[in-house]
């Protein structure tokens, strides 16, 4: 099981731009390899949802409400996972939390919340 230490959320404008970074600082680098990484989301009144994954070597995936705007990867050397978020919308309002995939229940992290609003 990972520990994911998610950061870089913040205030945005629609049409925006935000990078997320999902570090895991306590795991061995062969371990994290091992795991397919994705970034989930909670927006109110909705379930927590997976917007996009990275194997490591192989296609990413994503949710159709964010392919062609959100581009997920990984540097293995960092042990880092980001997602790069372009042309934001006030529906991608939520906290954005990384974990495995499938997901872990002790792999949660606090998440990072971002908001777009003008």
């Amino acid at each position: 099981q990972l520990r994911l230490v998610e950061s870089g959320g913040g205030l945005v404008q629609p049409g925006g731009s935000l990078r997320l970074s999902c570090k895991a600082p306590r795991a061995i680098t062969s371990t994290f390899n091992q795991y397919v990484i994705g970034w989930y989301r909670q927006t109110p009144g909705r379930q927590r949802e997976l917007v996009a994954s990275v194997p490591n070597g192989g296609s990413t995936d994503y949710a159709d409400s964010v392919r062609g705007r959100f581009t997920i990867s990984r540097d293995n050397s960092r042990k880092t996972v980001y997602l790069q978020m372009q042309n934001l919308k006030a529906e991608d309002t939520g906290v954005y939390y990384c974990n495995t995939v499938p997901n872990s229940a002790n792999s949660w992290g606090q998440g990072t919340q971002v908001t777009v609003s003008s």
